[in-house]
């Protein structure tokens, strides 16, 4: 586990309140050479502009609902135009007007050694001389599985599939038929993807647009599945008592991330994992953001407590569609065609997502991986919540490893309700101002973020010395 500092950092619990120079480019004196170094000057300071973004943006709001193929990238919370990316490169992401930005979104999370990491991009090129797609088995699902499983403490069999939501739509249904029970306790600002049972006080995109629910969720797909509050025992508790029998898991985020970054109380996954066990109940820990981030066995090692189903994505694609569902040998050996659970998909194990997995998880094995994101991120998350104490913003946050998160709010934050308690309205001001100075955030209050080995001091520097002049003019 890594180490806690004694602000509370490390847990997410940190808050603060309201209380060389340049070498010239020519050394000549002569008025040619002083107009050549003003005119490399106007270079050097492009204005910032999204005029191409804008126009992209317009048409394709005719060509896809909102403009977008997810509901946040439309940057509906945070007002201002979209940007249009065009390329990406360790932590940096270039948009179609020719800004850069310093990225702390890494496609959600995958990301973590670096965009478009060259060892991965070669190795994809080999993978593609042998074709794209097989819908057939690749030696490749044997190597990938066998990591994952000598990975993650939970995992004794593994089933992929192409995304965050595939895998916990199988993991559902596996421990309904494995179960015979019919209920699922889920946690208030939890999102474990768009599928009917789960759409249920759901956090992401639901919780940036403020949907509570979804129009076209019949009741029918929501009546088996029962909320509390994160981090609230006795309302776990009673929902099981409640329902005495029909329980057949719980499925939380152990860390959450789509109600911003919020960590679990000390005794809290621990509590739970009691409860599911007394009541004869199975827990499911979606590690689709925190699987290989906040550890390499994921939160489930770094906490040390082990579910019984975990569902993952993200990382274990490097950057390619891909999700998977594992867990104990004899719930596993449910799932068709070893069992009578049926769940299939054409895509799933393709080579290209096995092979970027592959190549993505031997680079976080090397010595010091997770010691160094735990030090950017604490340099990172310690330096914003700083720069809001010397502006005078309340602010809070946390992080672990290469996870983080802050609130514009006094914390701590436990919970989805003590979340909306931010300041929204302040966030996207600040949303914007770090736009222009050249951060790309996650375009939400209610959204983790995330570093990867790719980021520098230097890169973190830059962040921190944009944060203050941002909050020292909002």
């Amino acid at each position: 586990m890594a180490s806690t500092t004694a602000s509370g950092v490390g847990l997410g619990l940190s808050c603060s309140t309201k209380l060389s120079k340049r070498t010239p480019l020519y050394s000549s004196s002569s008025r040619s050479s002083r107009l050549c170094v003003k005119m490399a000057v106007s270079v050097e300071k492009k204005t910032y502009t999204l005029e191409k973004s804008q126009e992209a943006f317009n048409a394709a709001k005719e060509l896809m609902p909102g403009g977008v193929n997810s509901p946040v990238r439309a940057f509906k919370s945070v007002g201002g135009q979209p940007i249009v990316i065009d390329s990406v490169k360790g932590s940096k992401m270039r948009d179609i007007d020719g800004n850069e930005y310093i990225d702390y979104v890494g496609s959600w999370g995958p990301a973590i050694i670096g965009h478009a990491d060259d060892e991965v991009l070669a190795a994809l090129a080999e993978t593609m001389k042998k074709g794209t797609s097989f819908g057939a088995p690749c030696l490749l699902e044997n190597v990938l599985a066998e990591m994952v499983i000598s990975a993650v403490p939970s995992i004794e069999m593994v089933r992929f599939v192409n995304s965050g939501t595939e895998a916990c739509m199988g993991a559902l249904r596996l421990v309904r038929a494995f179960t015979g029970k019919p209920k699922i306790i889920k946690f208030e600002g939890c999102y474990h993807g768009h599928a009917d049972p789960f759409l249920v006080k759901a956090g992401s995109g639901v919780a940036t647009l403020g949907l509570p629910d979804s129009p076209g969720v019949p009741k029918a797909a929501t009546s088996e599945t029962l909320t509390a509050p994160y981090n609230d025992i006795a309302a776990v508790e009673n929902l099981f008592n409640a329902n005495k029998g029909e329980v057949a898991a719980i499925i939380l985020e152990p860390v959450v991330g789509n109600s911003g970054f919020i960590v679990p109380r000390p005794e809290f996954l621990t509590a739970i994992r009691k409860l599911t066990k007394e009541n004869d109940a199975l827990l499911i820990f979606d590690e689709v953001m925190t699987g290989f981030r906040l550890s390499y066995g994921g939160a489930q090692e770094y906490f040390g407590i082990t579910p019984d189903v975990t569902t993952l994505g993200k990382i274990i694609g490097g950057g390619l569609p891909v999700g998977a569902y594992g867990g104990r040998r004899d719930i596993m050996e449910m799932v068709a065609p070893a069992g009578p659970m049926y769940q299939a998909g054409t895509l799933s194990g393709n080579p290209l997502a096995m092979t970027a997995g592959i190549h993505t998880l031997k680079r976080l094995q090397k010595p010091g991986s997770y010691e160094y994101l735990d030090k950017i991120t604490s340099e990172l998350v310690d330096g914003l919540l700083e720069a809001g104490k010397k502006t005078g913003h309340a602010m809070c946050g946390g992080y672990i490893n290469g996870m983080f998160g802050f609130f514009f709010r006094e914390g701590p934050v436990y919970n989805f309700e003590d979340a909306k308690k931010s300041d929204t309205s302040k966030f996207g001001r600040f949303y914007q101002g770090m736009l222009r100075e050249g951060v790309y955030l996650a375009p939400s209050q209610f959204e983790a973020g995330f570093t990867s080995l790719a980021h520098t001091s230097q890169d973190i520097q830059r962040t921190i010395e944009a944060a203050e002049k941002v909050l020292a003019q909002i």
